[in-house]
């Protein structure tokens, strides 16, 4: 048997991280066995379906590599099928029309909850033969008898009785097919093999397995994926800040640790942590997948991004270190170069835009000083040091072969002090910050005038605060 597999989002919105996770399980279960992976797109809720939210699913699709093998299905493009199917329940006696009003059905609910029974539809129209009119809805009429058995692939043998479902509505009164039956008729006339999705579907299973019976189709296996929790235990929302997938694109990570992120929360292969596209499709089985729902943890993430971006192709790095940049809107220095750049920050940085950050002090003009450092590094006993390494670098006619380490040991050998006297206020002068790469890094990226202009102003400001002491 071929697999088919399927991902089916709801154009009404981004792309989840919880919609991407499920992606990829059906992408990498079909790509493991050699099957075919489907995209389709449920908007058949015009009221909120939106032509931005279908190319924001296309375009966190292809961020994450999650290639689909034929055409895109839109529900829209449907109803014709499934007016077709309903039609063949109504002639067979498996549907009817419906014309109990909302208020009767949310007062027999009401009752219902009050008396402490499962809230359901009475079958109130069920033999009554009605025919279609404007107000009528369409019901699915529901085994009364027997039970829907069913083995899920996470969560084992599951067992509902029919007599704990009702009769479910399959049509409203426009016309337009309800999700449940609609999924039933796509999945079939698709070939879905194995349906995964999220469990908050579960329920809806058992329901959807009696319509394939009715219809005479096949009915797929099934695998529903726990939910995703937020850091603080709770079900994974805006709140807990970003949840679209493209957000983690503007926020600086890279595809290929997002999608390995996403395939360990909630499926493990032994210890391992890392892993390659080729290896998740060559280890992925749903045995793996865990019953629990998981946790997302921001930290695990910034480490594998880490990870990811220290392994990552140098220029790729340099690319989106640019384009983070220009979105910040800054003007980058013609001398800058952004190679030596991400060599500096790229072991230090868990993200791009952090990368972005850890540099803005080579690419544009300091704002001031560290005052805790300043405190320290900016003396008088540091007027001497600086003018001592201004001067051995207004002296070096090759700036790009100097040893610029060994210049700053030299004047430390010179003024027979301790590397520190001479070391902090010189990365005062060029960082402004306390903390950072060596001197000599900075110094080299900088280049030579800025470098001497930089070390020239901390000078100036040093002795005119010397002055008004």
């Amino acid at each position: 048997m071929k697999i088919i597999t399927r991902f089916a989002p709801s154009p009404t919105g981004y792309l989840h991280v919880g919609g991407a996770r499920t992606a990829l399980f059906s992408y990498l279960y079909a790509r493991h066995h050699g099957g075919q992976f489907e995209l389709r797109i449920e908007d058949t809720d015009t009221e909120r379906s939106t032509q931005e939210s279908v190319d924001a699913i296309f375009e966190g699709m292809n961020w994450l590599g999650l290639e689909f093998d034929s055409e895109v299905k839109y529900q829209s493009k449907n109803l014709a099928r499934y007016h077709e199917k309903i039609d063949q329940l109504l002639n067979n006696g498996q549907a009817y029309y419906c014309d109990c009003s909302k208020e009767r059905i949310d007062k027999i609910r009401e009752q219902q909850m009050k008396d402490g029974e499962k809230p359901r539809y009475d079958g109130k129209c069920r033999d009554l033969g009605l025919a279609k009119t404007a107000q009528t809805i369409i019901r699915f009429k529901t085994p009364q008898t027997g039970e829907v058995k069913f083995v899920d692939h996470v969560r084992g043998e599951i067992t509902v009785a029919n007599a704990e479902l009702d009769d479910l509505v399959i049509a409203r009164a426009d016309g337009m097919p309800t999700y449940n039956f609609s999924v039933v008729i796509d999945d079939a006339d698709m070939g879905i093999t194995h349906v995964i999705r999220g469990d908050d579907h579960i329920n809806n299973t058992p329901r959807q397995i009696n319509i394939y019976q009715a219809l005479g189709e096949p009915v797929p296996e099934f695998a529903h994926v726990p939910m995703i929790l937020g850091d603080d235990g709770a079900r994974l929302s805006k709140r807990h800040g970003a949840v679209s997938v493209m957000q983690y694109a503007e926020d600086g990570y890279l595809p290929e640790a997002v999608l390995n992120y996403l395939v360990r929360l909630g499926w493990s292969n032994g210890d391992q942590e890392l892993f390659s596209k080729a290896e998740m499709i060559e280890l992925f089985d749903l045995s793996g997948v865990n019953k629990a729902p998981s946790a997302f943890n921001t930290t695990k993430l910034n480490w594998i991004n880490q990870q990811y971006m220290q392994k990552a192709d140098h220029l790729q790095l340099v690319g989106l270190l640019q384009k983070r940049l220009m979105t910040m809107g800054l003007h980058l220095p013609a001398e800058i170069n952004l190679s030596a750049v991400v060599d500096m920050f790229k072991d230090r940085a868990h993200t791009i835009n952090e990368l972005a950050d850890l540099s803005l002090f080579l690419l544009q003009p300091l704002s001031g000083y560290d005052e805790k450092a300043e405190k320290k590094a900016f003396k008088e006993s540091a007027i001497e040091p600086l003018q001592a390494v201004i001067a051995k670098c207004q002296a070096i006619n090759d700036w790009a072969a100097a040893d610029l380490h060994q210049l700053i040991a030299d004047v430390v050998a010179e003024l027979e002090v301790g590397f520190g006297k001479v070391g902090m206020p010189v990365r005062l002068a060029l960082s402004g910050q306390a903390q950072g790469p060596s001197n000599d890094e900075i110094m080299q990226v900088l280049g030579q005038d800025e470098t001497i202009h930089r070390l020239q102003q901390a000078l100036e400001y040093l002795q005119q605060k010397l002055a008004s002491a």
